[in-house]
């Protein structure tokens, strides 16, 4: 099926993004609105790093290894073992946000999966908070690539969490 011209809608879908467009209110499309989340960037990062350490578990070899680690070139690291933190340390770090701010890391997933536009930033928050419930951390946590999502969405709001993760790892 032939790309429909800039600016126009596909077919049962909302107008496609190119480079230089504007929104319906004319802002430009290519340029991230000022957003100031309510959630600060060292809470973000530690679940941005949290998710990629969970991401980056394989399935145990051995399920009791009971070896040396130096010896094993430290794998056991990046098993997932059910005696493993990580999960349990993700699940606090996005039980313990405020309503606003898992809402706002809701959103930010969805943005970085390209469900929504940075200029449509207010209209995924408020969807984001009409469908949030008492199950949104186990669908967090169950989202593939969580890191990398959370870390496009603020990417496309034009802000990062680099800088914090250099300073945990």
């Amino acid at each position: 099926m032939a790309e429909p011209p800039p600016g126009v809608a596909a077919p049962g879908g909302t107008p496609m993004r190119r480079d230089g467009c504007k929104d319906d209110e004319g802002r430009d499309m290519d340029t991230p609105p000022d957003i100031e989340l309510s959630i600060s960037t060292d809470k973000l990062g530690f679940i941005v790093i949290k998710a990629r350490e969970l991401d980056v578990k394989v399935d145990p070899v051995e399920p009791d290894p009971g070896s040396n680690p130096l010896d094993d070139d430290e794998r056991e690291v990046l098993e997932d073992y059910a005696d493993d933190p990580t999960y349990q340390e993700l699940v606090d770090a996005l039980e313990s946000l405020n309503e606003d701010e898992l809402v706002e890391v809701i959103a930010l997933v969805w943005l970085g999966r390209g469900d929504y536009e940075p200029g449509d930033w207010s209209q995924a928050v408020a969807d984001a908070r009409d469908i949030r419930n008492e199950r949104a951390t186990a669908y967090l946590v169950g989202t593939p690539n969580l890191a990398d999502e959370l870390e496009e969405g603020l990417a496309r709001l034009g802000l990062s969490v680099e800088d914090v993760e250099e300073e945990h790892l």
